[in-house]
């Protein structure tokens, strides 16, 4: 059994392993030009988050998407490396937003420049991935106008947060579709379009991606507050600290109270406080890892999970279905 690409995926097949790993070295290679500058310094902006590593699971998806179709057509590496580089791009914005100082493991970009120069890195970013996109022709084009507006979309509703009359679950699992879903969504369409799939398949692979990435978001809402850190490589509670409603504690504001409970009073009173505080952090962390919020949230990821495993069905079987499927297992390991 050999692991190819993030979140510990086995491939079993040895041919697929192959094709696999020589397509991801292949986009790394891409990467490392595209990011390249005639003036120096923004190429060091331009390298710092890729050379910082990453799990580069939406360039994987295009590659396993592009298995239902001619795996080896000349516009599949560059749309691997549309979607990282429109990846990284969101990267260097969202720390501005969120006033982030690590990244990665490594100074953010803002932090070790400013947020000026992280913009514009961004931008900069943006505009080497339209350049291979336009290689790719009109519907590659489409395609990535309509997922970046649905990003950017995503992101401006998690500003503005639920309106008065918004289901505040409904609402955030908006915003996840909308930032998280609609690349990884299109990275797998993008992938089977330039391999030159069914259409019917590049429908369903489109969907599948969408819903996958949903599920591996709210995976990582679990893991803030489940996990020790070795394993989703942050501080736990990070979320929670920065007052950021996710599944967990969104759950657990429609559960009704329970009276006979002090701690369900007391973690419901510690999440409205400030958190940075970090005796009323750990106790609030400690709180919510044995309220049966967290075990809702993990069968609620698990839900999704296994809706994306279901939207595989109709394709035919195979060693890129399986791996496909692996993923599905991988968020039920990750939130255990």
């Amino acid at each position: 059994m050999t692991v190819v690409g993030p979140f510990g995926l086995s491939v079993q097949d040895r041919d697929l392993t192959r094709d696999v790993q020589a397509g991801m070295d292949a986009v790394e290679i891409a990467l490392a030009e595209a990011v390249k500058s005639d003036v120096p310094f923004i190429t060091v902006t331009a390298s710092h988050l890729m050379a910082a590593g990453g799990k580069r699971f939406r360039p994987l998806l295009v590659l396993l998407a592009a298995q239902f179709g001619d795996p080896g057509a000349t516009g599949v590496i560059p749309a691997a490396v549309v979607v990282e580089l429109t990846h990284l791009a969101t990267l260097y914005h969202d720390d501005v937003m969120d006033e982030a100082p690590v990244r990665r493991g490594a100074p953010s970009a803002n932090s070790r420049w400013d947020n000026s120069v992280a913009i514009l890195t961004g931008d900069f970013l943006f505009s080497r991935a339209s350049q291979v996109l336009a290689d790719l022709g009109p519907e590659a084009v489409r395609l990535q106008a309509d997922a970046f507006e649905r990003l950017v979309t995503g992101q401006i509703l998690e500003t503005a947060g639920p309106g008065p009359d918004d289901d505040p679950l409904d609402h955030y699992l908006g915003v996840l579709a909308g930032k998280t879903g609609s690349l990884i969504a299109v990275s797998c369409r993008i992938g089977a379009l330039a391999a030159g799939a069914e259409p019917w398949m590049i429908d369903i692979l489109s969907s599948f991606g969408e819903r996958i990435g949903i599920a591996f978001q709210l995976a990582d809402d679990v893991l803030d507050i489940a996990s020790d850190g070795h394993e989703s490589g942050k501080t736990p509670g990070t979320d929670l600290r920065e007052g950021i409603e996710t599944l967990p504690t969104l759950l657990l504001r429609q559960m009704p109270a329970d009276p006979s409970d002090p701690s369900d009073a007391r973690l419901r009173e510690l999440l409205h406080q400030d958190l940075a505080d970090d005796e009323l952090h750990a106790e609030a962390l400690r709180l919510l890892r044995r309220h049966p919020a967290l075990e809702h949230a993990r069968r609620e990821t698990l839900r999704h999970a296994e809706e994306a495993r279901a939207m595989l069905d109709p394709l035919p079987d195979g060693p890129a279905k399986d791996a496909l499927q692996a993923l599905c297992d991988s968020v039920a390991i990750r939130t255990m």
